[in-house]
């Protein structure tokens, strides 16, 4: 209810997920399933917070598993907001070693920048020759060769051009 997924891809030492964040603070007691009475007194908690909290709960669950102990994600792990302008590097073209911003639609370029990179991972690691070939990422939902139900299509052709494929 807080969020839907625009885009997704598994890699063999990576994940990129696209979201729509609808709640940037999240209640405890929301998630959680309390009463009203025992929300007045719950903490709230970020998106990211809930990212970090999903990210150790795996990690835990693999490490139980396969009789591990440690890390599987980079200490890395960040998030960008793809349609706030200040403090991220939108779609940059250097020309004579000047950088400058290539605007067309600034409020759509960005977000269809991120979701073709998205779907074109695995093609520019080497790991399939057409992101459709990728089983692990919603570019196969995307162009109707499963009806994955990860990724909300509607909202995503919001913002994107989801026919899109790089």
């Amino acid at each position: 209810p807080y969020a839907d997924i625009l885009s997704w891809c598994l890699m063999p030492n990576h994940f990129h997920l696209m979201v729509l964040v609808r709640e940037v603070e999240l209640s405890q007691a929301l998630s959680q399933g309390l009463t009203s009475s025992q929300t007045l007194t719950a903490k709230q908690r970020t998106f990211n917070d809930s990212i970090g909290i999903m990210l150790r709960t795996y990690t835990r669950a693999v490490n139980k598993q396969e009789g591990f102990s440690g890390t599987l994600f980079r200490k890395e792990t960040k998030a960008e907001c793809v349609n706030c302008y200040s403090g991220i590097d939108p779609s940059f073209v250097t020309k004579n070693r000047i950088s400058t911003y290539n605007n067309k639609n600034p409020e759509q370029q960005y977000p269809q920048v991120c979701f073709d990179y998205i779907h074109q991972n695995p093609v520019k690691a080497g790991l399939v020759e057409n992101a459709v070939d990728w089983e692990f990422s919603s570019a196969m939902d995307y162009a109707g060769l499963r009806n994955g139900k990860l990724v909300n299509s509607e909202v995503a052709g919001k913002y994107v051009d989801i026919n899109s494929q790089g």
